[in-house]
């Protein structure tokens, strides 16, 4: 299986979209709030990913399942101190979950840890 396998793309970007648009979304805020912050933030993704500032989800997908083998499970996109990183938790053959920090704009690996 390789790591752009159609099924695992469409299983993992709608998880990745709604875990971005997450950082967003203020707990407690009306469920009308809550969607249209979403769609807001995955609108802003796409455009950061269209002018270059982040590395779009397949190339950040091929670069974590090169690092870590296994099963994607979750996909996150955080901001720390005006730093965007991708946090890609893959469940390992041997039952282990892995989560590899890549840069975003770089894709540049910040750290392997288990979770």
């Amino acid at each position: 299986m390789t790591p752009f396998s159609s099924l695992r793309l469409r299983r993992a970007l709608p998880v990745a979209l709604a875990a971005v648009a997450a950082l967003t979304v203020a707990g407690g805020a009306p469920a009308k709030d809550k969607q249209a912050r979403k769609a807001e933030a995955a609108t802003s993704i796409r455009a950061a990913v269209e002018r270059g500032d982040i590395l779009p989800l397949p190339r950040i997908l091929a670069l974590a399942q090169a690092r870590v083998k296994g099963e994607v499970l979750k996909i996150e996109l955080e901001q720390d101190d005006g730093v965007l990183s991708y946090e890609v938790k893959i469940l390992t053959k041997k039952g282990r979950v892995r989560e590899v920090e890549l840069d975003a704009r770089t894709g540049a690996l910040i750290k392997i840890e288990d979770d």
